[in-house]
């Protein structure tokens, strides 16, 4: 148990240990009780702070890198590692805890605030985020997360003096009073992060303010509450390290529009029309006007391009409508493109669309380009859409009520797509098909990843669904790549995209419907082509994927 230190007497000089810091209560400019409420404030605001930073990391490196478990995995792990080394690092900050929290609190302020913007920034003008870990990009992710882990680790042995001298208490009473408002701050941060910074601030400003208030608290705390424990020269120099880190912050906020313009174009090139942030992701429009071709990102990856779109669209639906075909449900598909093929076909009586975001359907029904491109598919009776998520909607979709389920989905090695390619969602699926109806699922590239496709297909038969694999070429299928930005990247892109045909009473075959209408790219003989080409990659005995273990 620590020996309490009797009280100092008023205007006495704090007692002094062998190496110059005090060791006991030090003179405040208030009571000791409201000393000891103000530094409990700080921590809550620091432990904020501190969780906000973790949180734009995670979100920022999933946005950028995609795999949102691999990202969030490395992060915080880094950081909790740094976090340890951090507090070892800081005993020997003890005796001069006030100068060492204030030092250590503009450090992170400055570190915390700017990390999204140099992020960014690498990755705008660096490129491809892929590869091995020693890439640039990468290793800046790990060098953040290790300096933020480790003056958020320093923290709380420098608070843990100073809450200990003003006012001295058991250590374990001090223990939980630090621990108690610095989990509360954590959870204050950790909700404030997607429920009020993302959606009013941006990630970008969002997190640039958190450093500004970061440093505003860190350094009222010392310069307010200890400034006798500094020195004149600690004094000055704390404050106008302070000043210049809220001047960087401030500057860096008055410039983030332009900033983001510029990294933008360095990303996208300099015809973007339409960048927006919906509620789900960024959405980005590219071309589409004057006789360019259309580009559509979604959080950065191409989704779609007017170069070789047709090749996917009609690979995708075609060769599902050889059969019945009066009632088609597309998951995904909000840009028009799959229910554009689906129209097509006569005899089609209802279409309808599950899409996540509506930003997606609001510009394929009014953006002169993606509406050309999709033919006004949207503006036709039969389509009918719903906005939500499409294994939550398949849940509570009435049985056999479709001929045609066409599964216009992101690649399945994107982990928010996961459970899109699960054992158990295809069983819903299987669910709402009428006898004799078909399946069609989008399951990535063959060539560069025939694991993944070939999980895809094991994962449809699991669920009591035969298959029919088949693949179609194109210049570049974007869906799994970022950017398409500069010849050598488009090189390392797939050339192919995969899908599997699916029915639940027997085995189908691709083909094309004959009475149906002609396609502009894909016919029988490239279709066939297609199926043995995608049969040649088989790699058997793959297990299934399922939500308790997915497999991409």
């Amino acid at each position: 148990m620590i020996e309490p230190h009797a009280p100092a007497k008023p205007g006495s000089p704090p007692h002094r240990s062998a190496r110059g810091g005090p060791t006991g209560p030090v003179p405040l400019p208030v009571r000791p009780g409201t000393g000891r409420f103000l530094v409990l404030a700080g921590v809550f605001v620091c432990a904020a702070c501190g969780l906000v930073y973790e949180l734009e990391l995670v979100a920022l490196a999933a946005y950028l890198m995609g795999d949102s478990v691999t990202q969030a995995s490395v992060v915080l792990s880094v950081m909790v590692f740094a976090m340890g080394l951090g507090s070892l690092a800081a005993k020997r900050l003890r005796p001069r805890a006030a100068a060492g929290f204030g030092a250590v609190e503009a450090t992170l302020a400055l570190v915390g605030g700017c990390s999204a913007m140099a992020l960014y920034a690498v990755f705008a003008w660096t490129g491809d985020w892929g590869g091995v870990w020693a890439d640039g990009p990468r290793c800046v992710l790990v060098a953040f997360s290790l300096a933020t882990g480790l003056l958020i680790g320093a923290e709380v042995p420098l608070l843990m003096e100073l809450i200990q001298r003003v006012r001295r208490q058991d250590a374990g009473g001090a223990v939980a009073d630090l621990f108690a408002a610095d989990y509360v701050g954590a959870l204050v941060g950790g909700l404030a992060f997607p429920f009020l910074l993302l959606p009013f601030f941006g990630q970008l400003t969002g997190v640039l303010l958190t450093g500004a208030v970061n440093a505003v608290v860190g350094g009222a705390l010392v310069l307010g509450l200890f400034r006798r424990d500094l020195s004149r020269r600690a004094r000055w120099l704390l404050l106008l390290g302070n000043v210049c880190v809220l001047a960087i912050l401030a500057s860096a906020a008055v410039l983030v529009d332009d900033f983001e313009r510029a990294a933008r174009h360095a990303v996208y090139g300099g015809d973007v029309r339409v960048a927006l942030q919906s509620d789900v992701q960024e959405v980005v429009l590219k071309g589409g006007t004057r006789g360019r071709p259309l580009d559509v990102f979604l959080d950065g990856r191409l989704r779609v391009s007017g170069r070789d779109e047709r090749r996917y669209h009609e690979a995708l639906v075609h060769p599902a409508m050889a059969g019945p075909h009066a009632r088609v449900l597309i998951l995904g598909g909000g840009d028009g493109l799959a229910a554009r093929e689906v129209l097509r076909h006569p005899g089609v009586d209802r279409v309808d669309v599950v899409e996540l975001d509506a930003e997606v359907v609001r510009l394929a029904r009014t953006d002169p380009g993606l509406s050309a491109l999709n033919r006004h598919a949207f503006g036709d009776p039969r389509v009918h859409v719903m906005i939500g998520d499409a294994f939550g909607w398949l849940r509570g979709a009435p049985p056999a009520a479709y001929d045609v389920v066409v599964s216009d989905l992101p690649d399945p090695g994107i982990t928010a797509s996961t459970k899109l390619y699960s054992q158990e969602f295809y069983g819903l699926a299987r669910r709402v098909l009428a006898p004799g109806g078909r399946v069609v699922v989008h399951a990535g590239p063959v060539e560069s990843s025939p694991r993944v496709y070939w999980t895809v297909e094991s994962t449809l038969r699991a669920a009591g669904l035969g298959t029919a694999p088949y693949r179609a070429g194109g210049r570049h299928a974007g869906f799994a790549v970022g950017p398409d930005r500069t010849p050598a990247e488009r090189s390392r892109a797939p050339r192919d995209w995969g899908f599997v045909l699916a029915a639940a009473d027997k085995r189908p075959r691709p083909r094309l419907d004959a009475d149906g209408p002609r396609p502009l790219v894909l016919t029988d003989a490239s279709l066939a082509a297609g199926e043995r080409a995608a049969r040649a990659t088989r790699i058997p005995g793959l297990p299934a994927s399922t939500l308790v273990h997915p497999r991409y």
